[in-house]
């Protein structure tokens, strides 16, 4: 069955805006694939609890390609501290396998939807809040950031984000300057993203009402129209992350995840 022409040109204009952000804030685009690709899929036919699942994995396949593009563009300014990407990705890839290979499938998709609220919403308030770290705080050591890895790769995998709403803020409160901490957590999102791509394309094996042209559950047409597109406006949004303040470049990442949070909350309220 083919998909439909308008669902693939509304895909592609999500991978325009997607990519920007994910430039611009570090956080993969994730946040903002879910909740559109969910309403696509379940547009094509796709349940509304698989949808999210489904969703959830093709949003992590996508932040493999948008990752690339959007560090080497950071790396060309200097502002990846690959030191911290050495030593968070190891427990990134444990928690990423963790969530895609059995605890996303298993839960319920009502389930999913406020983890994803709460998660995003929390990360909203840190940023607003503003609290400046304490001078002599730094990096926790080897044991605290495998720990730390762990839970960004983990709660990454169950949002279908790139875990720029945690690693950001953790990297922040660390006493990384903010556009060191949305560069980092940009190429983090690669690790997580292809463990995650991984773990879905196994546990999605047989199960049925995926959509058409399914890999596991990754909606393989939605990946490339989101992923093509995405790869060519994430520099754009690199270019602004570095124009702009850094109070202002605070606002509106938590804006984003506030009017995000309360869009997933509701639709997590409506399959109880």
């Amino acid at each position: 069955m083919p998909i439909d022409a308008m669902i693939v040109v509304q895909l592609a204009l999500l991978g325009l805006v997607s990519g920007f952000m994910a430039g611009l804030l570090g956080i993969g685009g994730g946040m903002i694939l879910v909740p559109f690709m969910t309403a696509f899929a379940v547009s094509a036919g796709v349940e509304p609890e698989l949808a999210l699942k489904v969703a959830i994995a093709t949003s992590m396949t996508v932040i493999v390609f948008t990752s690339m593009s959007s560090v080497r563009a950071h790396h060309k300014r200097g502002a990846v501290r690959w030191p911290i990407v050495a030593r968070l990705a190891p427990g990134i890839v444990l928690g990423a396998m963790a969530a895609s290979l059995g605890v996303a499938a298993l839960l319920r998709g009502a389930v999913l939807y406020f983890i994803f609220a709460v998660f995003v919403g929390f990360s909203a308030t840190q940023m607003i809040l503003n609290r400046r770290p304490s001078p002599s705080r730094q990096l926790p050591g080897a044991l605290g950031l495998t720990g730390t890895g762990a839970g960004i790769g983990f709660l990454s995998g169950l949002v279908g984000a790139g875990g720029g709403f945690i690693s950001v803020p953790f990297l922040v409160w660390c006493n990384v300057p903010v556009h060191n901490a949305v560069a980092t957590s940009a190429a983090l999102g690669f690790p997580i993203a292809l463990a995650n791509a991984a773990g879905f394309i196994i546990s999605g094996q047989g199960i049925a009402g995926r959509p058409p042209y399914s890999w596991g559950l990754i909606w393989l047409p939605a990946l490339a129209a989101v992923a093509a597109c995405s790869v060519l406006t994430a520099p754009l949004g690199v270019r602004a992350a570095h124009a702009l303040p850094v109070a202002q470049l605070k606002r509106v990442f938590a804006l984003i995840l506030y009017v995000l949070a309360f869009y997933m909350l509701r639709k997590g309220l409506a399959l109880v």
